[in-house]
């Protein structure tokens, strides 16, 4: 395995291991994130459905496969997570770009893994 490929494997396992943690909190309906969600604006009935959305768009990035289809899916979830934190006035840093870092972790993971994402997204030097 080259070194671009197990540093493009750290990093996706980074993203993955945030976002499952975070799709059991709300398959699993657990109080923290019932109180974070509620004070994002949703209700409590939607919680369970964004997670099993959000685990929709894991798994498909999980699998080599569908993995560019889930990281094209999780780019929109992760947007609409930006989208709720500027609506509600969060900080920039903590909380507007957090999902933004995630997308990053999963992209740059998937573009050194992938070798035909790379003719896609080329990186100049």
């Amino acid at each position: 395995m080259s070194r671009a490929a197990l540093v493009g494997r750290v990093l996706s396992g980074l993203a993955i291991v945030f976002l499952a943690f975070d799709t059991a909190g709300k398959v699993l309906v657990l109080a923290p994130v019932v109180e974070g969600t509620v004070g994002l604006g949703y209700p409590v009935s939607a919680i369970r459905g964004i997670g099993l959305l959000q685990l929709v768009c894991l798994a498909l990035y999980l699998v080599p496969r569908t993995s560019m289809l889930g990281a094209i899916l999780l780019t929109g979830y992760l947007g609409g997570a930006v989208a709720t934190h500027v609506r509600v006035g969060n900080p920039l840093l903590t909380h507007i770009l957090f999902p933004t870092y995630v997308a990053a972790l999963a992209w740059g993971g998937l573009w050194l893994r992938e070798l035909r994402l790379r003719p896609l997204v080329p990186v100049r030097r």
